[in-house]
């Protein structure tokens, strides 16, 4: 992946980790400044590098949906099911990145959507999974396994619906 093509994830990503509350203002202020050393550039995105922490947290919520527009990227509105999705993939690209384990990527995911979403039904089962693993047949590392295949899954955009059980 060029630098460019990060540059652009992180933005995408991180505007829809912050719009579930997985992500603070500051962190996508972060990301804008990135953004702009990588070679993305857009009079938006130049505002919102500029922001400070205090700025941040007033602004980007009004700054960021300028921005990903001018970048050609997504805006998902708060609570939308699309917006969820995304948030779920992002997730997934945060672990598969090494940002989190295994463990804390079923965690959030079963924290914030619970199991009510299909796509993250699985990581939430496997979640409870987690919690009982001294008392089942299955060891830490094949959850582990399991949920990194998962994580696989969501970042390709696969639905899962095929998956043998």
């Amino acid at each position: 992946m060029s630098p460019i093509e990060a540059a652009t994830d992180d933005p995408q990503d991180l505007a829809v980790l912050w719009s579930i509350g997985e992500a603070q203002a500051h962190d996508v202020v972060g990301a804008a400044c990135a953004a702009l050393l990588a070679g993305l550039d857009s009079p938006a995105l130049r505002i919102l590098a500029g922001y400070t922490r205090a700025e941040a947290e007033y602004d980007v919520p009004d700054l960021l949906p300028v921005v990903l527009h001018e970048l050609n990227l997504v805006f998902y509105p708060r609570d939308s099911e699309a917006g969820q999705d995304a948030a779920m993939r992002a997730l997934a690209h945060h672990m598969l990145a090494g940002r989190l384990t295994p463990r804390e990527l079923a965690l959030r995911i079963h924290q914030r959507f619970g199991h009510q979403l299909p796509l993250a039904e699985r990581l939430a089962e496997l979640d409870d999974e987690y919690d009982i693993v001294e008392y089942g047949d299955r060891t830490l590392a094949q959850l582990d396994a399991e949920v990194t295949g998962e994580a696989h899954r969501l970042a390709h955009g696969r639905s899962g619906q095929n998956r043998l059980s």
